[in-house]
């Protein structure tokens, strides 16, 4: 059984239609995706759909903003009551702090580049989270930059000049809320140091301690020796390990079913999830 446990719409930065990314899943030979769009479930409904016709199950799920000991960290839900307020609440708050930090930023470039708001909503599109994808998507279409990659190396990085925070929950609240919507809480990416600083060491024992289910071991942007680290920690602290693609479309080369998760992996995820894994 293939699983792949993390993909993007374009409900937040992929470059796919909810539906259309579960038909690649399938294309790809996929038995089991995963969508998890950032701070939203607004593309649920159609995959889930999409996922009923097309014979593959779906695991619906979102990608939490948090902090850590000042670090931007991501968390993966997985299975949760979308309409919990708990995290719905903080949702909701990270998805409007994201926009109004879009603007930002874009009032930032448009001192030295050619760039517009209305450039950033052409490109977003029907998306529910309008965040910095968005803008190098508009950078390149202004000839700015040549691709997203280009655009996230100066301009849009972390530590580059026109760089804005925005809001995100503590990540042991965050693992709480997830934890009090039925979710199931993995830590995405958590070794990825070519986006910008990674936690400490100690961040994995206190998010354990709030109740984290598991570590994203598997991800192209971790490499053997990070890999086997997080093995270690998963082992010491008794956590899942899981595998997935982070795929966003065209928006970067990360393909779907690059890196896959354990059939028993999953079988735990679901145990301790409150919603249904669709088309099981």
């Amino acid at each position: 059984m293939r699983i792949d446990l993390h993909t993007h719409s374009r409900a937040s930065d992929g470059t796919q239609s909810p539906a259309d990314l579960v038909l690649a899943a399938r294309a790809a030979g996929l038995d089991v995706v995963a969508l998890t769009d950032h701070d939203t479930t607004a593309g649920w409904d159609e995959a889930a759909t999409t996922a009923r016709d097309a014979g593959i199950a779906l695991v619906r799920g979102t990608e939490v903003s948090a902090r850590a000991r000042g670090v931007s960290v991501h968390l993966l839900s997985y299975l949760q009551d979308p309409d919990h307020a708990t995290l719905a609440d903080e949702l909701a708050r990270a998805r409007a702090s994201r926009v109004d930090r879009a603007r930002s930023i874009v009032e930032r470039l448009a001192r030295d580049v050619p760039i517009t708001w209305q450039d950033v909503l052409d490109q977003a599109r029907d998306a529910v989270v309008v965040g910095r994808p968005h803008i190098a998507d508009a950078l390149v279409a202004r000839g700015v930059v040549p691709d997203r990659d280009a655009a996230f190396a100066h301009l849009l990085a972390s530590d580059g000049p026109y760089h804005v925070d925005h809001y995100a929950p503590e990540a042991p609240a965050a693992v709480a809320a997830i934890r009090a919507s039925g979710g199931v809480p993995v830590f995405a990416h958590p070794a990825a140091d070519g986006r910008g600083r990674v936690v400490p060491d100690r961040v994995f024992d206190e998010l354990a301690d709030a109740g984290l289910a598991g570590l994203e071991v598997g991800h192209r942007d971790h490499s053997a020796a990070q890999r086997e680290r997080l093995l270690v920690i998963a082992e010491r602290l008794g956590l899942l390990v899981t595998g997935s693609s982070d795929y966003h479309g065209t928006g970067k080369a990360n393909r779907l079913g690059e890196n896959l998760t354990d059939p028993q992996v999953l079988a735990e995820i679901v145990r301790q999830g409150t919603t249904e894994v669709v088309g099981a």
